[in-house]
């Protein structure tokens, strides 16, 4: 049922009026079908009725004097002679006297129709001892049979022996004869239920075509709001701004985003000066005082003192490249993931680092390689770090393309495993590069994987150690042969 619901908001409008349109017509002609049953079942009846009140000159006076319109009127006008349309059979067929009436194998009775019947005769001043009111197929009639052997017209039209029949037998007293009225069943007619048909086709074209319209004129402005707000999440960077178009309440709203993208575009703006100004003000006097740390003549402080330099030069530089992801004006760039993951390898492999190489596929991404180098170097440093060694791979599995990082360590706990994506947490507590970093590495993974679309995400290994994979959307990732 969800693939059967479009997602859209026009597509979900559309469906839901056009559902609301069909169960509305659908019981506008259930309405309909009703009454027109109800209207032929009524002709029926008076008609029965009248067959029998003729059986009887005091009751056809009696019944003009009454205020019966329906029997009145066709007593005034006479009895006529009305042929449906099929089976050949006059609606109105000549009243049977009988000393018995029995019905016969394969009626169906009508006692409902029988206590209306009563009712109409009631009116009429007529109040039948017994009355009985079934239904019949023609064929199976024996006054309908006799007749037609002795040639009766009806006899000579196709299929009159399928016709239903509606037989009402009355008897006024318990010692007279039965009256037996026979009147066809009128059929439905198709052209009422075919108007509706055709009625509720063409309500629902204009409808849906008006609509499309609307909600085109709705929509339209709204998804390219949506992208907008799409691009700048990805870009950060402010173009120029939405014509405001559509009803009154979206203009206001391509407005307001309008209106808050130029001031976060400011802001972030403001932070990029603020800290290039930042960087500026501290590493440069951070060099100066790597310059002068030369002079110290007690190696031992010295080295204690540059790695200290060192360390806040480290820190900085991460905390300015965690800001700025995402600014960067360059715009992405293919390349290969597995070359691009072997050549990370390779660094830590030439500093003597036990990184290895495991599951690798050719894939070709656009990607900002810059950013994502980095951003597997620190997976990969943090698991040497923790874990003694890592093992990189790149793959292609369940709509992801996966650059995997496998260590040997001891892994994190389940409750700590989301407060490691937090920028300044660490595994190690202390604050000593020897055991640890400021705890900006999978932070700056986690944002530079968002970057291009994609997550970060640590899990515990069953055989031992913790895996940090970057998974990032298959769009456009290419395997290569």
């Amino acid at each position: 049922m969800a693939r059967l619901w479009p997602s859209s908001l026009r597509g979900q409008t559309l469906l839901a009026v056009a559902l609301a349109l069909l169960v509305t017509q659908a019981i506008t002609v259930a309405l309909l079908i009703r009454a027109d049953d109800n209207r032929r079942q009524a002709e029926v009846l008076n008609r029965a009725a009248i067959s029998l009140l003729l059986g009887d000159e005091r009751a056809s006076r009696e019944a003009r004097r009454s205020g019966d319109r329906s029997i009145a009127a066709t007593r005034r006008a006479g009895p006529r002679t009305v042929r449906p349309r099929g089976g050949g059979l006059a609606r109105s067929l000549r009243l049977e006297s009988a000393d018995t009436f029995e019905p016969i194998e394969g009626d169906r009775m009508q006692p409902e129709l029988a206590t209306q019947l009563g009712q109409i005769l009631e009116r009429q001043d007529m109040r039948p001892a017994r009355l009985v009111v079934l239904e019949r197929a023609a064929g199976e009639d024996p006054y309908l049979q006799a007749a037609a052997a002795r040639g009766a017209r009806f006899a000579r039209r196709p299929g009159w022996s399928d016709a239903r029949v509606l037989v009402a037998a009355m008897r006024a007293d318990d010692a007279g004869p039965w009256r037996i009225a026979r009147i066809a069943s009128q059929p439905r007619e198709p052209a009422r239920i075919g108007g509706v048909i055709v009625q509720t086709l063409l309500l629902f074209l204009v409808l849906m075509a008006v609509l499309f319209l609307l909600l085109r004129r709705i929509t339209r402005p709204l998804s390219i709001l949506t992208r907008r707000t799409a691009l700048f999440a990805e870009t950060q960077q402010a173009s120029e701004p939405l014509e405001p178009e559509g009803p009154d309440d979206v203009r206001r709203l391509i407005a307001a985003h309008n209106a808050m993208e130029a001031r976060i575009a400011a802001m972030l703006d403001e932070k990029d000066v603020m800290l290039g100004a930042i960087g500026h003000d501290l590493k440069t006097p951070l060099a100066a005082l790597r310059v002068r740390v030369e002079s110290v003549e007690d190696a031992g402080r010295r080295e204690k003192m540059v790695a200290g330099i060192e360390d806040i030069t480290r820190s900085l530089d991460d905390i300015l490249a965690l800001a700025r992801i995402g600014r960067t004006p360059d715009q992405p760039e293919e390349a290969r993931l597995d070359s691009l993951a072997a050549s990370v390898v390779e660094e830590f492999e030439d500093m003597g680092k036990p990184v290895t190489i495991g599951q690798m596929q050719r894939i070709t991404r656009s990607i900002h390689v810059t950013w994502l180098t980095r951003a597997l170097r620190n997976l990969v440093s943090n698991a040497v770090r923790y874990g003694d060694s890592a093992q990189v791979g790149v793959t292609c599995e369940d709509g992801a393309v996966i650059l995997r990082v496998d260590d040997t360590g001891p892994g994190i706990p389940d409750d700590r495993m989301a407060d490691m994506l937090e920028p300044f947490r660490r595994g190690e507590e202390s604050r000593n590069r020897a055991t640890g970093g400021a705890g900006l590495g999978l932070t700056i993974a986690r944002a530079v994987a968002q970057q291009h679309g994609g997550v970060l995400v640590l899990a515990n290994r069953a055989s031992g150690g913790l895996r940090a994979e970057l998974r990032l959307p298959d769009t456009g990732a290419r395997p290569v042969a």
